[in-house]
């Protein structure tokens, strides 16, 4: 687990950068199907290997800077406070300026507020620490993905567990568990963020963390 806890600080902390939104960065590899999952689907023939862009945010002044840097910028920005919030509860911090690349798909606070009521105080509690590792790493995948490079099928996160997604050129989406890509390609030096609306839970996230 804690070399998950390594990559997952990496990923999620350099990518929200200095912009009015926050992406989770990926950094690297061409597309998904270089990543490290044998279980990474091929494309369906009916579903297109791309998508244009997404509410695509300029590459500049946020590619030069690292994940940690892009994390500390975006706590500041209002729409990502929970998100910082979960990685100081993590102890992510002191790693997000180690090196990537990653790609990070990153819940907004409207995200969180809509899991069950008391899910984020409860995961924020020190005895609940390594459910929020394993929750934020679920949000991260090993190598640099822009939009334009995803592919649909299953890809292994950080945490463990692959992620499906789908895309649709028809439609310029793109989600990941269900989760929509609203803002994508914010640039990190060591890897991209994906800003999504919903908050992807990893299989068999305990239920009770979300009763007081």
């Amino acid at each position: 687990m804690k070399a998950s806890k390594s990559i997952l600080i990496k990923a999620l902390f350099s990518v929200m950068s200095a912009g009015s939104l926050v992406a989770l960065s990926a950094c690297g590899q061409p597309s998904v199907d270089n990543t490290t999952a044998p279980e990474t689907a091929a494309t369906p023939a009916n579903v297109p290997t791309a998508v244009p862009p997404i509410a695509q945010t300029p590459t500049t002044p946020t590619a030069s800077k690292n994940l940690a840097q892009l994390a500390q910028s975006a706590s500041t920005q209002g729409s990502f406070t929970t998100l910082s919030k979960a990685l100081l509860a993590a102890d992510l911090t002191k790693q997000m300026v180690e090196q990537g690349p990653y790609t990070v798909f990153a819940p907004t606070d409207a995200a969180f507020a809509a899991l069950p009521k008391g899910t984020v105080d409860n995961l924020l509690k020190p005895e609940n620490k390594q459910q929020l590792v394993k929750l934020l790493g679920y949000h991260a995948i090993p190598g640099q993905v822009t939009s334009s490079q995803l592919t649909s099928g299953q890809v292994k996160t950080v945490e463990g567990s692959p992620v499906t997604l789908k895309v649709n050129s028809t439609t310029s989406t793109v989600t990941v568990n269900g989760a929509k890509v609203i803002q994508a390609d914010i640039p990190a030096s060591n890897g991209v963020v994906h800003v999504v609306d919903k908050v992807i839970l990893p299989p068999n996230f305990p239920a009770s963390l979300g009763s007081n």
